[in-house]
C-alpha cells in the first residue's frame, strides 16, 4: 500500500464527522431547548391562571375543595416531619454546642434554623410530595381521559376551573403549613434539650426570643408563597399538558415532583441571598 493510501485510509470521512458533530449538537442542544420549551409553558400557563383570578365567574365549590385537600390534609404529615427534623436537628446541634458548654444556645440555633430555611423548604418539600404529586395525575388523568376537552366544549376555561383553585389554595396555605412546621419543629427541639438533655427551659425560651426577629418571620413568609406559587404551577402544568396514556401521567407526575423540588431549592438561595442583608 503506497504512503497515499494509507493516508486516506487513517482520515475521516467528512460525512462521519458531521454526523458525529450533529449528534453531539443535538444532545447538547436539544435538551436544552426542552427545557426553555417547558420555562415557557410554565409562564404561559402562570399568566393564564393570572389573567382568570381576576375574571368572574368565581368557583366557590372548587376553591373550597382546593383548600381541604392542600391544607387541611397536609397538616399532619406536616407537624410529624416538622416535629421529629426539630428532634433530630436538635440532637445534631446540641453535640457540637456541648463541646463548648453552650448547651443554652440551642433553642435559639434552632429556632433560627427552622425559621429561616428548613420550616419553609422542608414544608414545601412535603407538599410537593403529597399535594403536589397529586395534582399532577389528576390532571394528567384528566387530560388523557379527554376531560380537559370536555370541559372546553362545554363553554367552561379548564385553567379557571381545575388550575387556578388549586395554585390559590397552594399559595395561601403554604406559610400557614411552614408556620406549623416550625411549631412542631420547636415542640421537638424542646422536648430533647429540655426533657431529655435538662436544658434550663427559661434559657431555652430566652435564646429563641434573642435569635429570632421579625425579618426571620418575613423570610419564611416570603418563601411559603414562593414556594407555593412554584409547586402549583409546575405541577399543574405538568398535569395539564400530560400525553402518552398511563405512562405518560406517570412521567409527568415524576417530573412535576423533582422539578419542583430542584425549583424550591434554587428559589431558597435566591431568596436567602437577598433577603439576608435586608
Amino acid at each position: 500500500m503506497s504512503e497515499g493510501e494509507s493516508e486516506s485510509s487513517d482520515t475521516p470521512a467528512p460525512s462521519s464527522v458531521m454526523s458525529v458533530l450533529a449528534g453531539a449538537f443535538d444532545k447538547v442542544v436539544g435538551p436544552l431547548l426542552d427545557a426553555l420549551d417547558d420555562l415557557g409553558g410554565t409562564v404561559i400557563l402562570a399568566g393564564q391562571a393570572a389573567m382568570w383570578l381576576v375574571r368572574p365567574p368565581i368557583r366557590w365549590a372548587q376553591w373550597l375543595l382546593a383548600f381541604e385537600f392542600i391544607g387541611a390534609g397536609s397538616t399532619f404529615i406536616v407537624a410529624l416531619v416538622g416535629l421529629f427534623t426539630g428532634m433530630a436537628f436538635t440532637v445534631s446541634v446540641s453535640v457540637g454546642f456541648r463541646q463548648f458548654s453552650a448547651e443554652g444556645m440551642v433553642g435559639g440555633v434552632v429556632a433560627l434554623a427552622l425559621t429561616r430555611e428548613l420550616a419553609p423548604v422542608l414544608a414545601g418539600v412535603v407538599v410537593t410530595a403529597r399535594a403536589g404529586s397529586t395534582m399532577a395525575s389528576e390532571l394528567g388523568n384528566m387530560r388523557v381521559t379527554e376531560q380537559i376537552d370536555a370541559i372546553t366544549t362545554m363553554g367552561v376555561s379548564p385553567v379557571q376551573y381545575l388550575v387556578v383553585p388549586r395554585i390559590v389554595a397552594t399559595t395561601v396555605v403554604m406559610p400557614m403549613l411552614a408556620l406549623f412546621f416550625g411549631i412542631a419543629g420547636m415542640a421537638g427541639a424542646y422536648l430533647v434539650a429540655v426533657v431529655w438533655q435538662n436544658i434550663d427551659p427559661g434559657v431555652f425560651f430566652d435564646r429563641i426570643r434573642t435569635f429570632v426577629e421579625m425579618r426571620d418571620l418575613r423570610m419564611l413568609t416570603v418563601k411559603s408563597l414562593l414556594f407555593g406559587v412554584i409547586v402549583s404551577v409546575i405541577c399543574c402544568k405538568k398535569g395539564f399538558y400530560a400525553s402518552g396514556g398511563a405512562r405518560g401521567v406517570g412521567e409527568a407526575t415524576a417530573k412535576a415532583v423533582v422539578a419542583s423540588i430542584v425549583a424550591i431549592f434554587a428559589a431558597d438561595y435566591v431568596v436567602t441571598a437577598v433577603m439576608t442583608d435586608m
